[in-house]
C-alpha cells in the first residue's frame, strides 16, 4: 500500500513538472492543453439527453412490450472513420407498469455526431436502429421483433430515470472525480490524443447490407402510451433585447397548474431546443429560435403561480 502510494505520488510530480516545462518552454501549446483538458472534464460531465423514442416488442425469454430510447451523450466516443466499429452504452433494462400496462425500458446511448448523422438519412437512420436492437439483443439475450415504430415522444419516461440509468456511478461526484484523475495522464500529455472506445461495446454499420426500399419494416403498434399522452401546458417564449434591440436571451414561461415544487420538473436544455417533463403530467417540447448558452441557462418556479420561467442566454 505504502509502495503504492509512493508510486502515485511520484507519478503526480513528474505530471505537474511536466506541467510546468510545457509551460516555459511552449505557452500556446500549455494553453491548447488546459483548453483540451476543460473541454474533456466538461464533457465528462454532461449528462445524456434524449433523441429519440423507439417501441417494439420483447418475444423471448417472455414476451412483453419494449421502448428504447436512443440518446445523444457526448461521454460516448465517436467513431474513428466510416469503417470503424460505432461505440455505444446500453442501460440496464427496467420493467415499469402503468395502471393495467407492464413493459420494459432500455436506454441507449450513442455519440451526438452518430445521431445527428443518422437524422439526415432515413436509411442510415433504420440502419442504426436494427444494428442498435441486434446489439441489445446479443448483450440481453433477448429475442426482439423485427417491427418497430418510432413514437411521438423522444423518450420514455423521466429524464431523470434515464439519466440515472446510463451514469451509473457517475452520478457518484467522488467516482466522477476519480475517473477524471485517471484519464489526466502523463502519455496524454505526451501525446496528445485520447480513446476510450475499448472499454465501450461497439457495432458496426455494414455498408451496401440495408435497401433503400423501407417498405414494410416500420410497423406502427397500438398502444395506450400513443393515444394519451402527457398535457401540453400553456406557455408565453419570447426574446429580451437591450435598448438598442439586440437580442440578449430567451426567457420562457411556462403554466403548470396543480404543481407546487420544482422538484417534479425534469429540464433538458440544449443549444437549439428545450424539453419539460413534469411528474407524468406535462410534456413542452420546443425548438429555440436562437441558439442559448446551455451552462448560463436558469430556471425558477414561482409557487404562488405554479410556473416555471427559464432564462437562457444567447451564445
Amino acid at each position: 500500500m505504502e509502495s503504492s502510494s509512493k508510486g502515485l505520488l511520484t507519478q503526480v510530480t513528474q505530471f505537474w513538472n511536466l506541467l510546468d516545462d510545457l509551460a516555459e518552454s511552449n505557452p500556446e501549446s500549455y494553453q491548447k492543453f488546459i483548453h483540451q483538458q476543460l473541454k474533456e472534464g466538461k464533457e465528462l460531465c454532461a449528462a445524456p439527453e434524449p433523441q429519440l423514442c423507439l417501441q417494439t416488442r420483447i418475444l423471448k425469454p417472455k414476451e412483453k412490450l419494449l421502448f428504447i430510447n436512443l440518446c445523444q451523450w457526448k461521454r460516448i466516443p465517436a467513431p474513428e472513420s466510416a469503417t470503424h466499429p460505432v461505440p455505444l452504452s446500453i442501460g440496464r433494462p427496467e420493467d415499469i407498469s402503468e395502471t393495467s400496462d407492464v413493459y420494459t425500458v432500455i436506454d441507449v446511448a450513442y455519440h451526438p455526431d452518430v445521431l445527428q448523422a443518422a437524422e439526415k438519412d432515413q436509411v442510415k437512420k433504420d440502419q442504426l436502429i436494427r444494428m442498435t436492437m441486434k446489439c441489445i439483443e446479443e448483450q440481453l439475450q433477448f429475442s426482439l421483433s423485427n417491427c418497430y415504430y418510432i413514437t411521438k415522444f423522444r423518450i420514455k419516461g423521466s429524464i431523470q430515470r434515464m439519466k440515472q440509468n446510463l451514469m451509473g456511478i457517475q452520478t457518484n461526484p467522488a467516482d466522477l472525480r476519480e475517473k477524471m484523475r485517471n484519464e489526466l495522464t502523463l502519455e496524454k500529455i505526451r501525446s496528445s490524443t485520447v480513446s476510450n472506445s475499448d472499454q465501450l461495446p461497439q457495432l458496426s454499420l455494414p455498408k451496401d447490407q440495408v435497401s433503400s426500399k423501407t417498405a414494410c419494416l416500420i410497423e406502427e403498434i397500438s398502444s395506450t402510451e400513443i393515444e394519451v399522452e402527457m398535457k401540453r401546458p400553456a406557455y408565453e417564449l419570447k426574446i429580451v433585447a437591450d435598448q438598442n434591440e439586440k437580442p440578449l436571451k430567451i426567457e420562457l414561461k411556462v403554466e403548470l397548474p396543480g404543481i407546487n415544487s420544482v422538484s417534479l420538473c425534469d429540464l433538458s436544455v440544449s443549444e437549439d431546443d428545450i424539453l419539460i417533463e413534469v411528474s407524468e403530467k406535462y410534456r413542452l417540447y420546443l425548438n429555440l429560435p436562437e441558439s442559448v448558452d446551455t451552462e448560463m441557462t436558469t430556471a425558477k418556479f414561482i409557487k404562488e403561480k405554479a410556473t416555471l420561467i427559464v432564462t437562457m442566454p444567447l451564445v
